[in-house]
């Protein structure tokens, strides 16, 4: 895509926006509620979402996307969030957004020819797969092993919350190529889904109901060595900077949910009738709504100053320290309007089938997924040179 001005930037992001808006009320949220008790959503969704060109927003034509600036593709999440109200769908939706852009970045050009374009058509489905059981965040103590036999790598060990690990046609996987310890040992492996010694085990949850999230394991798994990402030990590198773009999704996503927990309260505010006149005309609802609407505000200023500054090409210290600290203050922001949203339609916030019902639940996920506070907090201090 052309860079855009900025009213051609505002165009763009107001039909785009419009159209995730139609496809979020329309095909996603009257059928949330159901798709949560079932635990899964139709395979069919890739395949529409595809259509209208979301799953292939921000990557390269040559593959079938369309490329796009941050700031329309954090305009599509938050959108998305915002009226689709389900954080199971979307996870697992676009799993693809950081299983892919590694392979974009440092895979062959075959190997990208026969994987990329078939998940951005919604044809196949793209996992990441980093963290296990017994390590966490801790990225660089990771003990999955892929070692070297010829033309293959044998890979064995553990991994554990993977979203899409269920249904996924291509693991991006994390594994250690050598015997030294910490990061230098880690490279970046392609794994297909139908590969033999290949298990999977879906794991229940506390909210994200209808995505698919599973513990896989690695029993001599042999992958044809060109599906090496890149060299061997380049892989800690690249899992740190498909990081960045992971938690400026989240971001967006929680900014979404939180506006969505903002509408529910406000509309249930103005038809509830409590003692002879509406609820919003309490003023300590006005003002729960009000507190609701200031911090969202700010998380969504936020979040357009750093795309903007992404799309200008900024990486530095800096700009990846607000990254992580933005991070935070969107999911502090959710929990605070999922919490309220919650108080304010009282009884009725409490019962299955409500937005701020749903997203109370799935809120922990999102302060976790992408790394947590405590990570988050601790990054930032290094790279403003506070530690």
């Amino acid at each position: 895509m052309p860079e855009l001005d900025r009213d051609e930037l505002r165009a763009a992001r107001s039909a785009l926006v419009d159209t995730v808006t139609r496809f979020a009320r329309t095909e996603i949220a009257p059928h949330v509620t159901a798709w949560d008790a079932a635990g899964e959503f139709p395979r069919a969704l890739y395949r529409r979402a595809a259509e209208l060109g979301l799953l292939g927003l921000g990557y390269p034509e040559a593959y079938g996307g369309t490329p796009a600036p941050h700031a329309l593709r954090l305009a599509m999440w938050r959108a998305l969030c915002r009226h689709g109200a389900s954080g199971g769908v979307q996870a697992s939706l676009f799993s693809h957004s950081i299983g892919l852009p590694p392979v974009l970045r440092l895979a062959r050009e075959d190997v990208r020819r026969e994987v990329v374009p078939a998940v951005l058509a919604g044809e196949r489905i793209s996992a990441l797969a980093i963290t296990e059981p017994g390590g966490g965040s801790d990225v660089a103590a990771l003990r999955t092993t892929a070692r070297r036999e010829g033309d293959e790598y044998v890979v064995d060990g553990e991994k554990v919350f993977i979203t899409s690990g269920m249904r996924a046609d291509w693991i991006t996987l994390a594994v250690r190529t050598r015997d030294s310890r910490g990061a230098s040992g880690i490279s970046l492996l392609l794994v297909p889904g139908d590969s033999q010694g290949l298990s999977r085990m879906r794991l229940d949850k506390m909210g994200w109901l209808c995505s698919d999230t599973a513990q896989l394991r690695f029993d001599g798994v042999r992958v044809p060595a060109h599906y090496l990402l890149g060299e061997e030990g380049q892989g800690f590198k690249a899992i740190m900077a498909n990081f960045n773009g992971e938690r400026l999704g989240l971001a967006a996503g929680a900014i979404g949910y939180a506006e969505a927990c903002f509408d529910e309260a406000l509309a249930w505010a103005k038809q509830r009738q409590t003692f002879g006149q509406p609820l919003v005309e309490h003023q300590v609802i006005r003002h729960k709504l009000v507190d609701m609407r200031q911090r969202i505000c700010a998380s969504a200023a936020w979040l357009e100053d750093l795309a903007a500054r992404a799309d200008d090409g900024e990486a530095s210290p800096d700009w990846v320290a607000e990254v992580c600290t933005l991070k935070n203050q969107a999911t502090q922001t959710l929990q605070f309007c999922a919490d309220a949203g919650v108080q304010i339609l009282g009884g009725m916030g409490y019962m299955r089938g409500t937005v701020c019902e749903r997203i109370y639940r799935e809120v922990k996920v999102v302060t976790i997924g992408g790394g947590t506070e405590e990570i988050m907090k601790e990054l930032a201090a290094r790279q403003w040179g506070i530690l």
